[in-house]
């Protein structure tokens, strides 16, 4: 696997990341937390390091499939997580910093 150094952070990110939307998403026959943490272990088994999810995908399922992953591990896994389309109704003016803080907020417990 190659890695890159993202911006100043001095992190070093997989080229390659894990989108779980498929995970979460409403594809297929439903949510599986088999299927998820599997596909997720896979990922870090191949050097994956950064982990793409949202709030929305299973309404926070493939959030708290990712959480458990990465506690149960010892590699260090960057998780970038999406918020706001919750918002309703979804207009410009409901993303205000305390509606969001609380999005994020959400999401930790979740994970």
């Amino acid at each position: 696997m190659n890695y890159r150094k993202l911006g100043k952070t001095g992190f070093e990110i997989s080229e390659i990341s894990l989108g779980t939307w498929q995970i979460g998403g409403k594809w297929g026959s439903g949510f599986s937390d088999k299927i998820a943490e599997k596909t997720i272990h896979t990922a870090i088994d191949k050097g994956i390091n950064f982990i793409d999810t949202a709030d929305v995908y299973e309404n926070g399922l493939s959030e708290a499939a990712v959480g458990r992953v990465v506690k149960s591990r010892s590699e260090k896994i960057y998780v970038a997580t999406k918020c706001g389309r919750k918002i309703s109704p979804h207009e410009t003016e409901g993303y205000t910093p305390q509606i969001l803080t609380k999005f994020v907020e959400d999401s930790l417990k979740n994970t």
